[in-house]
């Protein structure tokens, strides 16, 4: 066999086909939900702790020097970093859960199957047994 024909055979598996789905759409749910943190939460956050926005929160570990740049820890991109990844888990934790409450069969009871011939034939032997052996004791 081919490498390229191993290779080709690999690649077009269905699963590794819908990871590939699953991680470009993944990016894109992230790029959606960044947004969402950094445009629509963060502001309302910000103003709520004096109007700053949380990239702005940085130490100077060292001034600039002439022409070599400052040395800054820039804690607050950070944290928004942080808060998007809280959001991206929690949004993934709810639509997992959506999806299993989707799929969730309910197991409907079935009733217990006729016994067959040979088992009522079997029980009517077992019970006459018991009945003569209950009389000669």
């Amino acid at each position: 066999m081919s490498l390229f024909k191993e290779f080709r055979d690999f690649a077009m598996r269905g699963n590794v086909v819908d990871l590939a789905v699953g991680v470009i759409i993944g990016a894109a749910f992230g790029k959606i939900v960044s947004s969402l943190v950094a445009n629509i939460i963060m502001p309302p956050l910000g103003l709520l702790i004096g109007g700053v926005d949380f990239k702005q929160f940085s130490w100077v570990l060292k001034a600039a020097d002439g022409t070599a740049p400052a040395v800054v820890m820039e804690y607050g991109v950070f944290l928004q970093t942080i808060f998007d990844f809280v959001i991206v888990a929690f949004a993934i934790f709810m639509a997992i859960k959506i999806m299993n409450k989707m799929y969730q069969k309910k197991e409907v009871e079935k009733p217990a199957p006729a016994p067959s011939a040979e088992e009522t034939l079997l029980t009517e032997i077992r019970d006459l047994l018991k009945a003569q052996n209950n009389k000669t004791l």
